[in-house]
């Protein structure tokens, strides 16, 4: 029959399986697992039904532990039991994770895969903390996609009752929990027919009941313990066929097959990877790739981690393979090597036949893993003596084990149009594009994935949509680098980072700023004119900020993008484009009211009547650089961070972090940043300030300071740089600074100010970048001695703060005390 497709991220694929085999979830949340947590806990307060027509019991507890214990308990006392977690999330379970396993209770933990932080702390995905738990007795099950979380979610449920082994079903944090695709749903009344009751049945009325009373979790010597430690062996020796059974009928229902191991590519290879996670979909087109042009290779895709039947292994390889690379993403520290790698090893131990074994670490802490990296992988294969114990994805010049990049390949699926979009967090980009991702998902018969890379700095961050649409199924589990669309929505970008990289000839480029067609000319980087005349580029501005200012949304300019963004990549028809966001539109913000509707009804239209198309003069092509003066600054701030900040850290070498191997960094260095990423920052009008400092005092990151002068300071002051005579002070100057690249827009300093007439003014960035230079003076004026009480709203800020520009969100209710107590220090 004919199933229902539905544009979802990993996440939510996960928890709509969950939920149908859930009488009780005990949560925690934990970034990038909380979503799934979220949405059983919202439709369980919605009432919706599981397969046994009852609404899930949410209970969040107040730790990781507390809620691994609530499962356990739960389990024992009868009831099907979920939860959801990651990374140190995960390892806080570990504990529980044991008596589970050994108690034989079906439990399920749905786990988005994320670093284990050890020199650093990393929000990203790999496999270090799913690693963590092989030894605990769960079965650990992984998926390579969103489809996958949606169909093998259902064998984790389903095998753990039958089998009485409990499971921790993981896919790649972020990369697929948080990938937007367009798969089919499963019904609940299909899974409904799947579940075996009569073992459902048995462990309910095995459970934990005065009724029937007995004693569990005992206390053992040296004379029993190694004896019932092996007398469960028999459930995770029958469990692989238990797995392998309720995959087939999965394929049944879908038409996809599964495997607790799955082979892709040429039936007769020479060369083979085996992996498990998101990268599978990025080594299946690169198999593609290569075996078109005639080579002979393939891929095993891991599913069924634990147990590690080696009859099913040794079933899907062609005998035809006479080298594997086993590709791990994790990094054990001491260890000879990788699990999976081991494993692999281990699994042709003593065999007649052996084919050259391999292994290299990949995708560690998040790493993208792109088809370059692939084709590198298979092209050391073919090597006499490939390298051994290698790594992908980075430039190793102090270990010496990195494999050289691979030829930069494109594997996209023909047909597939893909966009990016760089945007400032917290201003509508990204919801935007999640609206965009659903109306071409979810309204035409084109496939459509969306992944978002995120900033750590949360709102005022960087963020990157990347999206992707076509009229076939959409793999490419990694960033876009080769674009037919991009669109930067700050102007401030342009001067910080590669924001056209990847866009190829003939692509469209559209750019949000302030700036007129007479002074585009002047105001782009010669490179980003050169880039845009040498590949025929057509170049689109439209000024987003000033129709959101006349319209009344403040910095939302989301949906007057998105309008643009559908009438220039033309992916839809446009009445139609317009008609969905519209309803979009009302779906999301009904319930704020009419006017809010209207005014983003009114970006819409505003968005594509507003679009200038730039005339790209011959001479951009011969555009020269201007000769930047820099100040002296810190090895570290231009070997690491300034790379880090342009969006360039994966292309730094390990030698670039030897004098960080414990994972330290200096102090300070977000005084180099200088993003530029507020739309309007304060001016200090003179004239009008009572002197009271509380502008410094609420600014979330001390980016607006009170100055004394003596005379010498003010005669050596550059031109521009106004004062006024210090109030109760003699002889001294009195000056507010402003650093306009450091400020975040927040307005909180005009807000506060109790002046009759305001001391500041908030002003487009662009008309504020010459207090830039005065900025750096102030900075170099020495502090005073005074008689002003420290211990003051005025007199402390005169202290220096020793919290600047931190990565806070724009308007922080929390760093100003922070800051404060830094400066009374």
């Amino acid at each position: 029959m004919a199933r229902k497709m539905k544009t979802m991220d990993g996440n939510t694929a996960a928890a709509h399986v969950s939920y149908a085999f859930t009488d009780v979830a005990a949560i925690f949340p934990i970034t990038p697992s909380s979503n799934m947590a979220e949405l059983a806990d919202e439709w369980a307060a919605q009432g919706r039904k599981n397969i046994f027509g009852q609404r899930v019991e949410i209970v969040e507890m107040q730790s990781e532990g507390g809620a691994a214990g609530a499962v356990h308990g739960s389990l024992q006392a009868g009831a099907l039991t979920t939860t959801y977690t990651a990374s140190q999330g995960l390892l806080l379970m570990i504990p529980n994770m044991y008596k589970i396993a050994g108690e034989l209770l079906p439990g399920v933990f749905h786990v988005s895969a994320r670093v284990v932080g050890a020199n650093a702390i990393s929000i990203f995905g790999d496999h270090s903390d799913v690693m963590a738990t092989r030894q605990t007795g769960f079965a650990l099950l992984a998926e390579s996609s969103v489809q996958q979380v949606m169909d093998l979610a259902a064998v984790a449920h389903l095998s753990a009752i039958k089998g009485k082994v409990p499971f921790l079903n993981f896919f790649d944090g972020f990369r697929t929990s948080h990938e937007i695709q367009k798969i089919e749903v499963l019904e609940y009344e299909e899974l409904a027919e799947l579940l075996d009751w009569q073992a459902l049945d048995e462990f309910r009325r095995s459970s934990l009941n005065p009724d029937h009373p007995t004693l569990r979790g005992t206390v053992q010597n040296s004379d029993i313990h190694f004896q019932q430690r092996e007398v469960s062996n028999r459930y995770y020796q029958n469990l692989p066929e238990i797995v392998e059974g309720y995959m087939a009928q999965i394929t049944k229902l879908t038409g996809r097959e599964y495997h607790l191991f799955n082979y892709y590519g040429a039936p007769d290879a020479d060369r083979m990877i085996i992996a498990m996670g998101s990268m599978c979909e990025a080594i299946e087109e690169v198999v593609d790739y290569l075996n078109a042009k005639g080579e002979k290779v393939g891929l095993l895709t891991v599913h069924l981690y634990r147990p590690f039947s080696i009859e099913h292994f040794m079933k899907y390889i062609p005998r035809t393979v006479e080298k594997i690379a086993v590709l791990d993403r994790t990094k054990e520290m001491g260890a000879f090597a990788e699990p999976l790698y081991l494993d692999v090893k281990a699994a042709f131990y003593g065999k007649e036949w052996v084919p050259q074994i391999v292994g290299g670490r990949c995708g560690v802490g998040g790493k993208d893993v792109i088809p370059s990296h692939i084709q590198g992988v298979f092209e050391n294969l073919k090597a006499a003596s490939p390298k051994d114990h290698f790594t992908v994805g980075i430039i190793d010049d102090v270990n010496h084990i990195s494999l050289p990049l691979g030829q930069d390949i494109d594997t996209t699926v023909p047909g597939t149009t893909a966009c990016k979009f760089w945007g400032l967090g917290s201003d509508g980009t990204v919801g935007a594009n999640k609206s965009a991702i659903k109306i071409i998902g979810d309204h035409t018969d084109m496939y459509a994935q969306a992944y978002f890379a995120y900033d750590s700095k949360k709102s005022g961050g960087v963020t990157i949509s990347h999206l992707r649409f076509g009229k076939q199924p959409i793999k490419s589990p990694y960033l876009i680098n080769k674009a037919d669309f991009i669109a930067c929505h700050n102007q401030s970008y342009i001067y910080n980072y590669p924001v056209l990289d990847g866009l190829k000839k003939g692509g469209s480029f559209l750019l949000n700023c302030s700036w007129s067609q007479a002074e585009i000319a002047s105001k782009l980087p010669a490179a980003m004119k050169r880039y845009i005349k040498e590949n025929d580029i057509e170049f689109y501005t439209i000024d987003a900020v000033g129709i959101a200012e006349e319209i009344g949304l403040g910095g939302r300019i989301n949906m007057i993008m998105q309008s643009a963004f559908f009438k220039i990549a033309d992916i839809i028809p446009l009445h139609d484009a317009m008609r969905f966001l519209k309803e979009a539109v009302a779906k999301s913000y009904g319930n704020k009211g009419e006017k809010v509707v209207a005014m983003n009804h009114a970006a819409i239209d505003k968005g594509i009547h507003s679009i200038v198309k730039i005339h790209v003069p011959a001479d951009w092509k011969d555009a020269l650089d201007e000769a930047v003066q820099r100040k002296e600054i810190p090895d570290f701030i231009k070997q690491v961070l300034v790379p880090m900040n342009r969006q360039e850290g994966d292309q730094l070498p390990v030698s670039a972090f030897l004098d960080m191997e414990n994972g330290t960094f200096p102090l300070g260095t977000s005084a180099y940043e200088k993003r530029g990423i507020a739309i309007h920052v304060p001016e200090w009008v003179a004239d009008n300030c009572i002197q009271c400092n509380q502008c410094s005092y609420v600014c979330p990151h001390a980016v607006i300071r009170p100055l004394l002068l003596n005379e010498e300071e003010f005669s050596a002051a550059p031109e521009g740089f106004c004062t006024k005579a210090a109030v109760g002070l003699k002889d001294l100057h009195f000056r507010l600074a402003v650093s306009p690249y450091d400020c975040t827009g927040c307005g909180n300093c005009a807000q506060i100010c109790p002046a009759k007439k305001k001391a500041l003014q908030m002003k487009p960035l662009a008309t504020q970048l010459g207090q830039a230079s005065l900025w750096e003076y102030a900075m170099m004026i020495s502090p005073k001695v005074t008689p002003i009480n420290v211990f003051t709203v005025k007199g402390s800020q005169f202290e220096q703060p020793l919290l600047e520009f931190s990565g806070a969100c724009a308007g922080c209710g929390e760093t100003p005390y922070a800051k404060l107590v830094s400066a009374l220090w």
